[in-house]
């Protein structure tokens, strides 16, 4: 199992309904990737602004077709765009 905690700040305020929107879209399109075990985004409680996408695959190879997948590749970039400085990954595997 593989685990990624993706953690990253909205840019702007005013753009954490959109960033929001996207978030939900990319959560909602990953749970139906094969190999898929869990997959949500939350929203800090203590910092401002601060986010985190939490996602569970089986293993390296559904991950990577994930990751390839067309939401992935469309919707990522996005949200990207709208962070201060990009998405920090943390990838764990238990």
């Amino acid at each position: 199992m593989i685990r990624l905690n993706v953690f990253f700040e909205v840019k702007d305020a005013a753009q954490t309904a959109e960033i929001k929107a996207l978030c939900q879209e990319l959560v909602e399109k990953s749970l139906k990737d094969n190999g898929n075990v869990a997959y949500d985004y939350f929203v800090s409680g203590t910092r401002e602004g601060v986010m985190i996408i939490c996602e569970t695959w089986q293993n390296e190879e559904v991950l990577k077709a994930h990751m390839a997948a067309e939401h992935f590749t469309t919707l990522v970039p996005k949200i990207e765009a709208l962070t201060k400085n990009g998405l920090k990954l943390e990838q764990f595997a238990f």
